[in-house]
């Protein structure tokens, strides 16, 4: 880790993660608008808090908590003006950037905490400290970074640690490591229960905290079945050529890929064909993680299993070796499988597309014909 400069540490934001100090971004935004945006944004939210009755929602997870982010808010802006940060943007520059947005008497904030690097969640909280958190999951991501599953817990739990007796925390009850937080908070616990079907889970956090801040549960389902899904994330795709299409190209990690997976077995029919990407930054998880879902791919009885990256050969080995019926495919580029996925479009067929954004399978989705 490079030695930062006690100034250069005091500029860039004293709770600033090294990782993010020194992380590849245009130098001006590095080192000028986005220093003073923080300090903008930490100032003007305390003036908010202080003099309005806003109500801050935070929200992270290990999976699922941009699509809960969604549905809460197509929910809550039915109850009064809700601002949310944006899809896809890195939450060190989106939360900043969404707090200078939000214009007085906004009712609630909702800011998508996601955590890569060590010391990011006391970061965010220095800028924004929420009256309510939510974690949809714990499981092992990021854990290149992390270390394991005990440091993603470690640091995505520091969102309901750090909320006061008034607060609220909103659980998952079929999480082990959520449910461990029982009896160590300030705040109160408010549980949403498990689903097979990840879209149906976070529905049921998003409706358990609205359900926290008095929403009626008219205005629940209105804002729920009212909810846009972001593109590449469980998206239902009816091809014209007769295949459905499950596209969950937007990320993964090895709890996810197992969730999808078991999403996908209950919507196929006819012939399986899976399209899977490299879980990224999973450090000395990485051949373990990829070989356990390959085990799972085996027994779903795939015709056709197409692995694109470097660490995708250790689940295609772990298909070879189990499901003797399959027929496998590796390819280092997205680009070399496209060919291969549009022969398998027909009428019965039954897609799965999952990997790490940085993968780039969406620009399979985003071709086909």
């Amino acid at each position: 880790m490079k030695k930062i400069n006690p100034i250069v540490r005091w500029w860039v934001t004293p709770m600033l993660p090294p990782e993010d100090i020194f992380a590849k971004h245009s130098p001006l935004s590095k080192w000028l608008f986005h220093p003073i945006k923080r300090r903008l944004a930490r100032s003007y939210l305390k003036i908010l808090q202080k003099f309005t009755d806003i109500k801050v929602i935070g929200i992270t997870g290990s999976a699922g908590k941009t699509t809960t982010k969604e549905m809460l808010a197509s929910i809550l802006k039915l109850d009064g003006r809700t601002v949310c940060t944006p899809k896809n943007i890195d939450s060190v520059y989106s939360i900043p950037n969404t707090i200078l947005i939000t214009p007085p008497g906004t009712k609630y904030l909702i800011l998508e905490m996601g955590v890569e690097y060590k010391g990011e969640m006391d970061f965010y909280f220095w800028m924004a400290k929420p009256d309510i958190g939510l974690i949809t999951n714990i499981f092992p991501t990021h854990t290149q970074f992390l270390g394991d599953i005990e440091g993603v817990f470690k640091e995505k739990s520091k969102l309901v640690l750090g909320l006061t007796e008034n607060g609220k925390a909103v659980l998952n009850f079929s999480d082990a490591k959520l449910k461990n937080l029982s009896g160590k908070l300030k705040s109160e616990i408010i549980w949403f229960n498990y689903d097979i079907n990840p879209i149906t889970q976070n529905a049921n956090a998003a409706a358990a905290l609205a359900r926290v801040l008095g929403v009626s549960g008219d205005k629940i389902k209105k804002g729920l079945s009212g909810y846009k899904k972001p593109v590449h994330r469980l998206e239902i795709i009816n091809h014209a050529s007769g295949a459905l299409i499950l596209d969950d190209s937007y990320n993964s990690n090895p709890w996810a890929a197992l969730s999808t997976l078991a999403y996908f077995n209950k919507l196929a029919k006819g012939e399986k064909i899976a399209v899977l990407g490299d879980m990224l930054e999973l450090g000395t998880y990485d051949e373990g993680a990829h070989r356990e879902l390959g085990k799972m791919v085996a027994k779903s009885n795939f015709k056709t299993v197409i692995g694109v990256g470097k660490s995708s050969k250790f689940l295609i080995e772990e298909v070879n070796t189990h499901s003797k019926g399959t027929q496998t495919f590796l390819f280092t580029e997205v680009e070399d499988a496209m060919p291969l996925v549009k022969r398998n479009l027909k009428k019965g067929a039954s897609i799965l597309i999952k990997g790490s954004r940085s993968i780039g399978l969406d620009k399979i989705v985003d071709a086909l014909p």
